[in-house]
């Protein structure tokens, strides 16, 4: 498996050319790189004017590996090639590394890249690349892959300090300001040269320098030597001191995984992705592998679009009753700044909560709890300072009983761990259980399998009084935030909870018909699209120029839309065993429209040139009937094609393939017409259709839109 790396963006406040100056430093040895042992120019080229530096070399790298595998490998040193193409007009640097030793069994290539910030001309960026692809080594394999990722991101972590080091060398040597290079026909006056005599000279060696940063795996040049904040990072980029600052301390390749996550989003939802924390909470429950995180994340998205999930605040007003006998509520902070909420489940009447309002409003309205606990680790996220992605929950046992063991009562308790677990992960920062009673064990044996692991760890269940002794609640919240009902002195506002009255239960019928009414609330439909199988839906147009516009989720596999058109009706679909059109049933509703007798271009024809879509993507567009009579709207199983020798298949393809079933799709969608009056070119085209969803979005970049769709066939 092909292993890769990509940095943030990391800025220092300098201008280019005395970065550049820094850089050169440290060649050609650097104490600060010792396994950089030594490097012959392999080939340099200058051009006349002084603008353009190509210089390649052979380096030299003595690995920390263990000395038995060198001996089976049949070396001590390993070697690379490094080339710099430093550009002082563009200011510019770009280096490229690559492997020759064991090239035939380890594939490493690097690109390293200096830049001018683009919206602050006297700083610089940097952006650092690689990718490790082990095709065999000795049966050592994975000792290998082990061994070179911990090298590499020590390396990198060095790396952070080599810049800032010689800025601080050149500084004491009274070089702050290095010139801009010119045309030799526009040179400096006489008295300037005098003047910077000294910090051209230093300027003059910089391509020299630029080998063996990326090629020494070392950090090939990670300038992060300046810690301040730095602003105006291109929107489509993440800077190093903001993941500090807002998503806490990552290692490199956290770092690493975080970006090449957002990318693959941006590339599939052009350019309205989840907010940041929300893909790092993913990545962190999945011990950041990207490819479960992926999977579980666009999951989540379409069920939150599904279920209106990012309206909830806005739009839902929770009944009277959860008002009244829901005892929970937020209260104030902890210790760490996390958003405490306070739950005295003991004084709940869950029997009584279920009965009157059922299991799907008590879902909705910890969906609205958590959903204010996002908003929440925001705002203290600005006002602490630091980054916080999570709350502390306090939960009061106090008056637990059989009551609360009550079937239909824990069975809403699981299916919301569970909801709650698959779409806010990492969100809980710990938990605080307070006077569990001797029944408590007894409903713990029932919830904790489907708690997960990580989560477990951060309970503190306290029996009795002993929250109030040492290592109790005074180690996580501050005294005078501690709830009066916890002998503390601070107003809790939380209600009280108590029984609910039996006149306010409702009958089953009731609360199947609340129930449904409540998650039935969305205009999307999901179907299941099956290998030989596609889901088809009819839209018969009456006046030419009206607008089908459309809106589909892929939640499983791959898929391809079409758009046919037909002078005649097709009879009527025949609906599978789930029942069609019922939007609750496990599989989804399929339904087959064109007939197999019917030929393509003689009984029905393509109006919209095929789309391919990926798992996970969102997709929107609109098509402008040019002929009255019926259309088809498809959705096919797509099969990844054969590899041709010219054209392999992306890893990620290969990886996603995987982890779907191998005959299966599943979409949401929502289709609607528009008479061409009403049409605002509010859903872009077919041909820019791809976009994001959710409104866990930092930003929405408006697509292209357009009142006719530009692939409108002629016959």
């Amino acid at each position: 498996m092909v292993q890769k790396y990509q940095s943030p963006v990391r800025v220092y406040k300098h201008p280019f050319e005395l970065i550049m100056a820094a850089y050169e430093r440290r060649f050609p040895t650097c104490p600060l790189i010792p396994m950089f042992v030594d490097s012959d120019t392999v080939s340099e080229f200058k051009s006349e004017d002084g603008a353009i530096h190509v210089i390649e070399r052979r380096c030299k790298l003595d690995i920390d590996a263990p000395r038995l595998l060198k001996k089976i490998a049949g070396v001590d040193y390993v070697y690379f090639v490094q080339k710099n193409s430093l550009n002082y007009r563009e200011r510019t640097l770009h280096i490229e590394a690559h492997n020759e030793t064991f090239s035939n069994r380890v594939i490493i290539n690097e690109h390293c890249c200096y830049t001018v910030h683009p919206e602050n001309e006297d700083w610089t960026c940097f952006e650092q690349s690689a990718s490790l692809d082990i095709k065999s080594f000795f049966g050592f394999e994975s000792t290998v892959e082990k061994i070179a990722m911990k090298q590499y991101t020590s390396n990198i972590k060095k790396g952070k300090e080599i810049i800032e080091y010689y800025l601080r060398q050149l500084e004491e040597e009274g070089v702050t300001f290095v010139p801009r290079w010119t045309p030799p026909s526009i040179a400096p006056s006489s008295e300037t040269s005098a003047s910077c005599k000294k910090q051209a000279a230093a300027s003059a060696v910089v391509p020299d320098a630029a080998l063996k940063e990326g090629l020494s795996s070392e950090a090939p040049g990670h300038p992060s030597g300046v810690p301040e904040p730095a602003a105006g990072t291109p929107d489509d980029k993440l800077d190093a001191d903001y993941i500090k600052r807002y998503l806490g301390d990552l290692t490199p390749l956290q770092e690493s995984c975080l970006i090449r996550l957002r990318q693959w989003l941006q590339e599939t939802h052009k350019g309205k992705i989840p907010k940041d924390e929300h893909i790092l909470r993913f990545l962190r429950a999945r011990d950041f592998n990207i490819d479960k995180a992926r999977e579980v994340m666009c999951q989540s998205l379409t069920w939150r679009k599904q279920h209106q999930v990012d309206y909830i605040l806005d739009t839902w007003n929770p009944p009277q009753v959860l008002q009244d006998y829901y005892a929970g509520g937020w209260h104030h902070h902890d210790k760490d700044g996390r958003p405490l909420y306070v739950l005295r489940l003991g004084q709940m009447d869950t029997k009584g909560l279920v009965r009157a309002l059922g299991e799907e409003a008590l879902l909705r309205y910890v969906l609205s709890i958590n959903e204010e606990g996002l908003r929440r680790c925001e705002e203290n996220t600005k006002v602490f300072g630091r980054p916080i992605s999570s709350w502390t929950c306090l939960v009061d046992l106090e008056g637990l009983n059989m009551r609360h063991l009550w079937r239909p009562g824990v069975k809403a308790l699981l299916r919301i761990i569970e909801v709650v677990e698959a779409n806010y992960p990492e969100t809980l920062g710990r938990l605080l259980i307070l006077r569990a009673p001797r029944v408590f064990p007894v409903l713990w044996t029932l919830v904790s399998p489907f708690i997960d692991d990580n989560t477990r760890r951060k309970f503190l269940i306290y029996a009795g009084n002993d929250y109030q002794g040492p290592g109790g609640l005074l180690d996580y919240i501050d005294r005078e935030v501690i709830p009066d009902f916890l002998g503390g002195e601070c107003m809790c506002e939380v209600p009280e909870g108590g029984l609910v009255p039996k006149s306010l239960y409702r009958t089953a019928e009731e609360l199947e018909n609340e129930d449904l009414k409540l998650w039935t609330e969305t205009i999307y439909q999901s179907a299941s699209v099956f290998k030989g199988a596609p889901h088809e839906i009819l839209i018969q147009i009456v006046d030419a120029s009206s607008v089908i516009t459309w809106d589909f989720d892929v939640c499983k596999g791959d898929i391809v839309f079409n758009i046919y058109h037909s002078k005649r009706s097709p009879q009527p679909p025949k609906k599978d065993s789930l029942g069609a059109h019922s939007i609750t049933s496990p599989g989804g509703n399929n339904v087959q429209l064109i007939d197999r007798a019917w030929q393509l271009g003689r009984d029905y024809s393509m109006v919209e040139s095929p789309l391919i879509c990926k798992e996970g993507e969102s997709v929107q567009g609109s098509h402008v009937t040019r002929w009255p009579g019926f259309y088809i709207l498809q959705w096919k199983f797509h099969s990844m094609p054969a590899c041709a020798a010219t054209s392999l298949p992306r890893v990620d393809d290969v990886l996603a393939s995987l982890q779907v079933s191998s005959h299966k799709c599943k979409v949401m969608y929502y289709t609607e017409v528009i008479g061409s009056e009403d049409f605002r070119g509010s859903m872009s085209s077919l041909e820019s259709s791809h976009s994001g969803f959710s409104q866990l979005s930092a930003a929405t970049t408006s697509s292209s839109q357009s009142h006719s769709s530009s692939m409108i066939s002629s016959g």
